[in-house]
């Protein structure tokens, strides 16, 4: 006989974080073998549990934590795996995920506001533009976190009445770089008070925009984040792994499929996360569309003992073709969440030895590893990474080879 299947348990968890019965139903924070009961309600199964914070549900930062951590797992691991399945491609080994702890994110943007005699500081809402007036975060780093305090009390007095101020906060070498976006200060008293709050809560950098690009107003030794041991100057906004440990699970993952190339392109490479992550002997030519950021890896590299050529270079419209990516052992590829098809297409063509793809978005990694495994390549391995805890995003380290 064959074992009928409860139409009413909840089998899996789906790519936007809805669990999904056994006939095809999605409901919204139900976790894998909890049943939905005759009146429509939820009946708890053993992997829901109690939600950490008191915002969850109505925050949209987190939609996850009613997960246990083995579900919360494989359900980043099917994003994966389903994502490469939609391709007809499968991984030679997909390894567990490896996910970041609560309270490690070391960058946070946030939206602040006053609405009528209420000043609100906080993310935005689950499915809506909504401010949620933060009192608690699990995922933040505690300096990010502890700053909100000072900071809510400070921009009540700098708000305008229905008009969003955007908050970046970041983990520097310095300390906390704080932008204030949508905000101008209006005389010298309120640059003064600006100073005056970077001085008194230990800011690394205070910068403000008010539409024209960010503007430093305190910024008492440049700032840094050190990569490879090599402190790169940080630019306003620039980009960064949203966890140290996270980062290292990335760099370890990423040496493992480069190995010990000799010559080494590293793509979309930003600040040079992975550049700067390669051992002294490799030599690397890295390349990347912001040009900022390229400057910033570039001046770090003429002060480091490291063989690095920087080139900036819209990846997107003049990707390195075929010819040029043959010089290269290995390559390795970091784009945005759109992926590089450009770029891959001329990978594809190539005769380089080792790629190593690492992918913020299991859809357009899955869609660019269909075009290089077409051309002959295997892929080999896949890391799942969870940065993004207790939410749907997944980061993908992978190798591949011919």
């Amino acid at each position: 006989m064959t074992a009928t299947i409860d139409p009413d348990l909840i089998l899996r968890v789906a790519a936007k974080g809805d669990g999904v019965t056994a006939d095809g139903r999605h409901v919204a924070f139900s976790a894998p073998l909890d049943r939905l009961s005759e009146d429509g309600g939820l009946i708890k199964g053993p992997h829901h549990v109690e939600a950490p914070c008191q915002h969850f549900q109505s925050c949209g930062g987190c939609s996850l934590q009613h997960l246990d951590a083995e579900s919360y797992a494989q359900f980043l691991t099917d994003r994966v795996a389903y994502a490469l399945e939609g391709q007809g491609l499968a991984a030679e080994l997909l390894h567990p995920p490896q996910v970041s702890r609560p309270k490690t994110r070391i960058r946070a943007s946030l939206r602040a506001a006053r609405l009528g005699d209420q000043f609100k500081l906080g993310f935005s809402g689950a499915g809506s533009h909504r401010i949620v007036d933060l009192q608690q975060c699990e995922i933040m780093a505690p300096e990010l976190f502890d700053l909100l305090a000072p900071l809510r009390t400070f921009l009540k007095t700098a708000a305008r009445r229905k008009h969003d101020m955007n908050i970046e906060m970041t983990l520097v070498d310095q300390g906390i770089d704080l932008l204030i976006s949508n905000y101008e200060p209006e005389g010298l008293e309120q640059r003064e008070a600006l100073s005056d709050f970077a001085k008194a809560n230990g800011l690394a950098r205070l910068s403000v925009d008010g539409g024209y690009g960010p503007e430093t107003q305190w910024e008492p030794e440049p700032v840094t984040v050190t990569l490879g041991g090599t402190p790169v100057a940080f630019p306003h906004s620039a980009f960064l792994q949203p966890t140290h440990e996270g980062q290292q699970v990335l760099i370890s993952a990423m040496r493992e499929a480069v190995g010990d190339a000799r010559l080494v392109a590293d793509l979309f490479a930003g600040l040079g996360t992975f550049t700067m992550a390669l051992a002294e002997d490799q030599k690397v030519y890295a390349a990347e569309g912001a040009r900022d950021a390229i400057g910033a890896l570039k001046m770090a590299a003429n002060h480091s003992t490291r063989q690095i050529f920087c080139e900036h270079r819209d990846l997107f419209r003049r990707p390195l073709s075929a010819e040029e990516l043959n010089r290269f052992d290995a390559v390795i590829l970091d784009p945005p969440r759109a992926g590089a098809r450009e770029q891959v297409l001329q990978l594809a063509q190539s005769d380089v030895a080792k790629i190593c793809y690492i992918s913020c978005n299991p859809a357009s990694f899955a869609r660019d590893a269909k075009q290089l495994c077409d051309a002959g390549y295997k892929l080999r391995q896949v890391w799942p990474v969870g940065q993004f805890l207790w939410s749907t995003h997944v980061e993908i380290v992978s190798s591949f080879s011919r």
